[in-house]
């Protein structure tokens, strides 16, 4: 008997493993392998720069032979290649091997070349390294920095004139010269102090990095500086490096908290003391989001912010004296959105500004002066989704907009004077996602193109007719690779859910659908105010992983409740305000009951959710708040209890805690976790700096108190991506899964 159930084992097992051979040489059939393989990576391009106000670029290609990297130049109209700087150039004195170049710059006059290579990663983007400069002339070749340690500059950038370059390093500023001499411009930098560059917060929720700014004559630089001080640390703790933990403080306001202070100043070039200007208010309750040079070397333009962030003044700032007076004032019931979308016009007597004051985002004309209020330039009922190009000299400018299909974006063209309708330059047959880099003269423009079920192409066409010159990245075996798969069916669909209320949405079917059967439904959510993820635009290893789950028999949807950054007008996106959490579940909810009426194929015993940071909060609302409804979900580095969340975020949608804590409390997954009876799997990394490890702790605390069983996976010193650590990424694919599978049987029924 026992030798009998051997034979079988061995049996099933050789069986198991032809199976497995089989369909992993079956090309039509997904698995976590291909998902995670690179078969259906895009091809790289760039980074590309214009040269000659759009006469040439330039781009990074491999050398011949494999070693390293060289940087070619293109004429954009003929396409004539021509290798501006060898692989040969790029070998330091006494190295083997060229720079391999991450990231480079020209100064002004093509002259130099700065090179960004050896990086390292501060918290979300690799952006301290080495930078060294090659001067095109002689074919000299210098590292930056002097005696500085390895990869610790940060943000070099040529002054105007290419002769000096200004950096950062261990949070103090520096300039150095052509001869290698270096000035220290500020001598405070510290672990809790910044001068040039950002603390976590500034950094996570304004997306700053690179904290100052060279004035248009090289003579001086403005820059931030934020001091930690008083701010209280949230502690990473590593135990699997040593035998000891290493511990690891973030200076991290949570909401209600102590908040970093920040200041701006203006310091000579040449070293001395700083200018601060005199922005009013309570600097820890206040932000200053943006600063640039105001069209000249005396003045600064400041976006200043209170607390709330529902009101930003846009201030002028004399660099002399710091003087600051405020000439537009933009102010929501709800709050703003910092925009990087000023520019100036009229030899800056004027400036671009975004605005939902009707109700819509459009762009205006603002004098400088503060008189007269700003004029609109794009027409009402519409979004502005971002501001590509502002050309003052021939009156236009380009911008993305979606005007019939929220879900899409287009490149538009439109007078600054307003005395014309905007012309759609993306052409009609081709819908989808398009993204521009549009030359200094408007003529030209890399042309990125994707949809929901085709990767992205890289072209280079000519403005305004959007014909093609050449294709740039065909990525034409990732397509053939995709086309090569069992089709499974999609579609962009709109459900109305009462109240005047219609949401977005998209569904992937499973090959041989039968609308006669039921099918299992997974949901994908995000929700929160930061993404909007029911566009038709390629999603990579998501959209991969989500189609081979439908070929094992699923129904993946996804649905954007509102509050989301859909351009669908401002009340759309605000009127989720002081109740994040609460709202968008309940959207979430009422298009899942609306589709289960609509597709009676919907197996409502088996309906899933899963998400990620805030589709990982939004999926245990969905869980907790309608057990119902939902019989499975997984939440991926979630926030359970806003409160544990950063001032910036959370405060900017939900207010204070102490003026809204009815809002906090019922937003909060965590408070309704008593009420789960489904299958629930949370998954967190330890060493999440963003959406702490201690929420998921709190969070099992809850459900154990409330005799809950539940499924956890903690990914030992893993942040916000889980992706640190060889086959991180591939282990928690497969750990999702599996855990579908098991708990949502895939397949139709009867």
């Amino acid at each position: 008997m026992r030798r009998s159930r051997g034979g079988l084992c061995v049996l099933f097992v050789f069986s198991w493993a032809a199976a497995l051979r089989a369909q992993e040489a079956d090309r039509s059939t997904l698995t976590l392998d291909r998902v995670l393989g690179g078969e259906f990576a895009p091809e790289g391009f760039g980074p590309a720069r214009w040269r000659e106000k759009g006469d040439a670029y330039t781009t990074l290609e491999h050398a011949e032979g494999g070693k390293g990297r060289e940087l070619v130049r293109f004429e954009t109209a003929t396409g004539r290649r021509e290798v501006l700087v060898g692989a040969e150039k790029l070998v330091p004195v006494g190295a083997d091997r060229p720079l391999e170049i991450e990231d480079y710059a020209w100064s002004d006059d093509g002259a130099k070349l700065l090179i960004f290579t050896n990086s390292r990663r501060v918290w979300r983007l690799h952006t301290r390294g080495d930078f060294w400069v090659l001067d095109l002339n002689d074919g000299g070749l210098r590292k930056l920095g002097g005696d500085a340690p390895e990869a610790t500059l940060m943000f070099a950038k040529f002054a105007p004139d290419g002769r000096r370059v200004a950096f950062v390093r261990a949070n103090d500023l520096y300039v150095e010269d052509p001869d290698g001499h270096v000035t220290r411009l500020t001598r405070d930098g510290s672990p809790s102090r910044s001068n040039g560059t950002f603390d976590w917060v500034y950094e996570e929720e304004f997306s700053l990095r690179d904290g100052f700014r060279w004035s248009p004559d090289g003579k001086s630089i403005a820059y931030w500086q934020v001091d930690d001080a008083g701010v209280k640390e949230y502690v990473l703790v590593n135990t699997t490096e040593d035998m000891y933990p290493k511990l690891t403080s973030v200076p991290y306001p949570k909401v209600g908290q102590v908040n970093p202070s920040c200041r701006v100043g203006v310091v000579s070039a040449d070293g001395g003391e700083t200018r601060w200007m005199e922005v009013p208010g309570d600097p820890r309750d206040h932000y200053i989001a943006r600063v640039e040079w105001a069209a000249n070397s005396d003045e600064l333009v400041l976006q200043h912010l209170n607390r709330l962030q529902n009101t930003d003044e846009v201030m002028l700032a004399d660099a002399r004296s710091g003087k600051v007076r405020t000439v537009l004032a933009e102010h929501d019931d709800a709050w703003v959105d910092v925009t990087d979308e000023l520019h100036w016009l009229d030899g800056g007597r004027r400036f671009t500004w975004p605005s939902e004051r009707d109700g819509w985002r459009r762009l205006y004309d603002a004098p400088r002066d503060g008189g007269k209020g700003p004029r609109a330039i794009t027409p009402p009922d519409c979004d502005v989704i971002d501001v590509l190009r502002v050309d003052d000299r021939d009156g236009v400018v380009d911008y993305i907009a979606a005007p019939d299909d929220p879900t899409r974006r287009y490149l538009f063209r439109a007078p600054l004077d307003g005395s014309s309708a905007p012309r759609r330059l993306t052409p009609a047959d081709r819908p989808g996602t398009h993204s521009y880099q549009i030359s200094p003269d408007g003529r030209w423009a890399f042309h990125t193109y994707s949809s929901f079920d085709r990767p992205p192409i890289v072209e280079l066409v000519s403005l305004p007719d959007h014909a093609v010159v050449r294709t740039l990245a065909s990525n034409a075996k990732a397509i053939e690779n995709l086309a090569a798969l069992t089709p499974c069916a999609t579609e962009f669909f709109r459900v109305d859910i009462g109240a005047g209320v219609v949401l977005d949405g998209w569904c992937i079917k499973p090959p041989g659908f039968d609308p006669s059967k039921k099918y299992p439904v997974l949901v994908h959510v995000y929700g929160e105010p930061a993404m909007q993820v029911v566009v038709d635009q390629w999603d990579g290893h998501a959209a991969l992983w989500h189609r081979m789950l439908a070929q094992r028999g699923y129904v993946v949807l996804c649905v954007d409740n509102r509050g989301t950054p859909s351009p669908r007008g401002r009340a759309w996106r605000k009127s989720v305000y002081r109740q994040i959490g609460t709202l968008a579940a309940r959207d979430q909810a009422e298009a899942l009951r609306a589709l289960e009426a609509r597709w009676p194929w919907i197996d409502r015993d088996r309906v899933g959710v899963w998400g990620w940071s805030g589709g990982g909060s939004m999926s245990l609302n969905a869980i907790f708040r309608y057990p119902g409804l939902y019989r499975t979900a997984i939440a991926v580095a979630a926030v359970p209890d806003q409160r544990l969340y950063d001032t910036i975020y959370q405060e900017r949608y939900m207010g204070l805690p102490a003026d809204n804590p009815d809002g906090y409390r019922e937003g909060s997954p965590i408070t309704h976790a008593g009420n789960l009876r489904g299958n629930l799997l949370v998954i967190h990394g330890t060493g999440d700096d963003n959406c702490h490890y201690q929420g998921c702790e709190r969070l099992i605390d809850a459900l154990v108190a409330a005799g809950k069983p539940f499924t956890m996976m903690a990914y030992p010193n893993r942040t916000h991506s889980i992706s640190e650590g060889p086959g991180t990424t591939r282990h928690l694919f497969a750990l999702m899964t599996r855990y579908l599978e098991q708990n949502l049987p895939p397949g139709p029924r009867e």
